[in-house]
């Protein structure tokens, strides 16, 4: 089946995610000083790389070109892409505690965080796109 070019770009996204999080969960094991709590993080990790593979198939990827640009340090990359979920994150909580807060001087005060949200998260999104890290199709 061919997939559309909105549907390539969110399995692109979330393949970024999985990534992400794949990395994030690796670099916790390696921290966790609990052998239990690194066992889970190090499962949760190579549950993510099947993720990935999952993903990748379905964007018909060869395995080999998961790796990052070749001009941006791994470890920016990963900072990068997790401020930006968290930004999206928390934009998306703001929108539905706007929707659904009845005092408007709340309401208010609340949409003008979700904007700064908003700005910290262009932000991020432009220094990624300047540097390779994330490509809009």
């Amino acid at each position: 089946m061919q997939l559309s070019q909105k549907e390539k770009m969110l399995l692109e996204d979330l393949k970024g995610h999985e990534q992400m999080f794949g990395q994030k969960c690796s670099d916790y094991a390696n921290q966790a000083q609990d052998p239990q709590l690194k066992q889970i993080f190090q499962n949760m990790a190579q549950h993510e790389q099947q993720h990935i593979q999952s993903i990748s198939q379905n964007l018909n990827e060869t395995q080999g070109s998961q790796g990052q640009s070749g001009q941006t340090n791994q470890k920016d990359t990963l900072l990068c892409h997790d401020m930006l979920s968290s930004q999206k994150y928390l934009s998306g909580a703001y929108n539905t505690a706007i929707f659904e807060m009845k005092d408007t001087n709340i309401r208010q005060e609340l949409n003008t965080i979700q904007s700064d949200k908003q700005k910290h998260g262009e932000e991020i999104f432009k220094y990624m796109q300047s540097k390779g890290m994330y490509n809009v199709h």
